[in-house]
């Protein structure tokens, strides 16, 4: 892995840990952060699958260790950042890559929360309990993701056309 890759992953972590300082919504014993579905979108389309799921993982312990995340933070953005990695992989496309990554954490994370939440966290509810907290928090973060993203993908090609 390039050093150039490995500092984009470090930016990005560091920028997802910030912004959950800033911007969270509580949501029972969950909290949605829209910022870390936000990365988890930049870092599918920038970097790809392996480097996403690391970030997430990364960022989520950080944010667990630090207080500014429960143990949800695991697969609420890890199943997310793998979707929203593959689908850009496999297609390309950017709202794809917003799709997987609310698909990844809206759905299956929150259906994978339950017992997830029950063994680590003593805490037993439904599925409909999670979903729509974190369905939001990632329907707002994806196309924060995708704005950013393409953005930074039309300044990048602006830069390399004047070089």
């Amino acid at each position: 892995m390039s050093i150039r890759k490995l500092t984009t992953m470090a930016l990005l972590v560091a920028i997802a840990v910030a912004g959950s300082i800033f911007v969270s919504i509580p949501t029972g014993i969950a909290r949605a952060y829209p910022v870390q579905h936000a990365i988890n979108v930049i870092c599918a389309i920038l970097l790809g699958p392996m480097p996403s799921i690391v970030v997430a993982i990364v960022t989520s312990l950080i944010r667990i260790l630090t207080g500014t995340g429960s143990l949800l933070a695991i697969p609420g953005s890890v199943i997310g950042a793998a979707c929203a990695a593959f689908a850009y992989k496999y297609s390309r496309n950017y709202w794809l890559a917003g799709i997987g990554e609310v698909f990844g954490t809206g759905i299956l994370a929150s259906l994978v929360a339950v017992p997830y939440a029950q063994l680590l966290m003593g805490t037993s509810v439904g599925a409909l309990f999670f979903m729509p907290a974190f369905f939001t928090s990632s329907l707002i973060g994806a196309f924060l993701g995708i704005m950013i993203a393409s953005s930074l993908k039309k300044t990048a090609s602006h830069l390399l056309i004047t070089k």
